[in-house]
């Protein structure tokens, strides 16, 4: 079985479909490489995301939402360093 990505997510602030697009193009960019994507309801404003436990995006911590692109390659350096993500991992692009 393969990582597991966790997204948490302030349901009160209604970000649920926008953590659910982030999983799916974690899911479909990680093909056959995740275990697992997790939506994990919160509160208080919350936007994490954790790969097998450890902290790689906090909303509150400055970073607000990441672009699609990023949250790929910030996954990408953690399960994957050596794998290219194409266009995403050319600057300016998206």
């Amino acid at each position: 079985m393969g990582p597991r990505v966790e997204i948490r997510y302030c349901d009160q602030c209604r970000w649920m479909l926008r953590a659910a697009w982030y999983a799916q193009e974690l899911l479909t960019t990680f093909q056959g490489q995740l275990g697992e994507v997790a939506l994990v309801p919160g509160s208080g404003g919350i936007f994490q995301v954790y790969c097998d436990g450890q902290l790689v995006w906090d909303r509150a911590g400055g970073n607000g939402f990441p672009e699609a692109k990023v949250l790929k390659q910030v996954i990408r350096d953690e399960i994957a360093p050596t794998q290219s993500l194409g266009h995403s991992d050319r600057k300016g692009e998206g």
